[in-house]
């Protein structure tokens, strides 16, 4: 590390290289406390299209590195995690539960607490399975499984809401973005 990040106010801001770090650390905190309170002032739905969005993207990168691991059945390896998450639950079991209809996306219909814990999920893994160098589907099903099962253990500990006890929201993301897009073509 080329300086302490704890230290740069202290250091002489008439160096260049200073100056310039104290700079970017000030606008990387204001801009991280603008989209805090922009992110508080969405409604419930918003922030559920937003996370939704998140967790597509971690979807597909948390895929491109299971594959380049050997994962080829790619269900299970989604639902190794789904398991660790949800207590045992696969896909299957969360779509059930929540009343959906035969192959509607379970993560369309998830408020935004719920997207969030599986973002995180999403996000570790692929994190894990890269930096571990995981090889092998087995593995990385097992890799996916147990970050899932320590999501939840967090979860438990900081006395918040498991995820299969989240309410599902009465309208799917797909019934909202149906209802935007009617809203502006009118």
């Amino acid at each position: 590390m080329l300086f302490n990040c704890s230290e740069c106010w202290k250091a002489d801001s008439r160096k260049k290289v200073v100056a310039l770090a104290q700079t970017y650390f000030a606008i990387q905190t204001r801009k991280m406390e603008l989209l805090e309170r922009d992110y508080n002032s969405l409604t419930e739905d918003e922030k559920r299209l937003y996370q939704r969005s998140l967790t597509k993207k971690g979807n597909y990168t948390l895929n491109q590195t299971a594959k380049k691991a050997g994962v080829k059945n790619f269900d299970k390896f989604h639902n190794a995690g789904y398991k660790g998450l949800y207590n045992g639950e696969t896909a299957g079991d969360i779509a059930k539960r929540k009343g959906l209809r035969y192959r509607e996306d379970i993560l369309d219909n998830m408020g935004s607490d719920e997207l969030a814990a599986n973002l995180f999920r999403i996000s570790q893994t692929e994190q894990k399975i890269r930096n571990d160098n995981v090889e092998g589907e087995s593995k990385a099903n097992n890799v996916h499984y147990k970050v899932g099962k320590k999501n939840r253990k967090t979860i438990k500990e900081l006395g918040g809401m498991m995820p299969e006890d989240m309410p599902t929201p009465n309208k799917s993301l797909k019934e909202l973005e149906k209802v935007n897009k009617k809203e502006i073509d009118i």
